[in-house]
């Protein structure tokens, strides 16, 4: 084994790409030599400048996750310019209000984009992997409440803990048949997802002062995880949730 972070030759398919981590992902990936299919609601020509710099091929494909309707149409065009190698299901939303005012509506759309959607496209990616025996890497992004259980966003800590418990079910099935199912689980970065945790004083002081490392996780921090997981060096690992916390959860 040569370079065992090597991705030259190999395509991954990159949900949620248009910014923040999804985008970091796929730039790092890129840098290790994969070609990237980035799936998002919206233009990612950022990230796509950001993949071509890198050396890497570039295909967007615009899809709203929030049904199981487009999931045909990713396939089919992600599809058209070879094997799908590397799944990275990135793509997620949040709902935040106390569990006692939480309405049906939030609880659904959570889940519907951040479990559900999430096991058809792997189930759709899967079923492109299996026959020719070549295998693949599925990631997926799970978070620190998949270990905990955070305050008012109860359909997020489900989902999250949800899709840990799905990534070991895929393991198990697949595992056998040359597919690695793994997730990463991020702490606390500075994304769109927690502006509103950071715009609150108190809460940003209390989350940064229980982080070891001393400071929020900027996007490109993720990067490295995903290139662990998407590359031969992780040929043996099957079903895990890697935190990339800066030391949350040791603390």
């Amino acid at each position: 084994m040569a370079n065992p972070f090597d991705l030259s030759g190999k395509r991954a398919l990159v949900t949620g790409a248009n910014t923040g981590l999804g985008q970091a992902i796929a730039v790092s990936l890129a840098q290790a030599g994969a070609g990237i299919i980035a799936v998002g609601r919206s233009a990612m020509d950022e990230t796509g400048d950001l993949v071509r710099k890198a050396g890497a091929t570039f295909t967007e494909v615009r899809a709203d996750l929030a049904t199981l309707e487009p999931i045909a149409r990713v396939m089919e065009e992600a599809g058209a310019g070879g094997r799908i190698d590397i799944l990275v299901n990135n793509a997620g939303i949040i709902r935040r209000a106390d569990a006692i005012d939480f309405t049906e509506a939030d609880w659904d759309a959570v889940m519907d984009v951040n479990l559900k959607n999430t096991f058809f496209l792997t189930q759709a990616v899967a079923r492109q992997m299996l026959p020719d025996g070549k295998g693949g890497k599925v990631i997926n992004i799970a978070s620190l409440l998949s270990f905990q259980g955070g305050i008012r966003i109860p359909s997020y800590t489900a989902s999250k803990s949800g899709l840990a418990g799905l990534t070991k079910l895929l393991a198990c099935e697949w595992a056998s048949k040359g597919i690695n199912v793994n997730a990463i689980a991020p702490g606390y970065f500075v994304t769109n997802n927690t502006s509103a945790l950071r715009a609150d004083p108190e809460r940003s002081a209390a989350i940064l002062g229980r982080i070891p490392a001393g400071h929020w996780g900027q996007p490109s921090e993720l990067g490295g995880a995903a290139v662990f997981l998407a590359a031969p060096a992780s040929d043996y690992v099957h079903g895990i949730v890697l935190p990339v916390d800066g030391g949350w959860l040791a603390r």
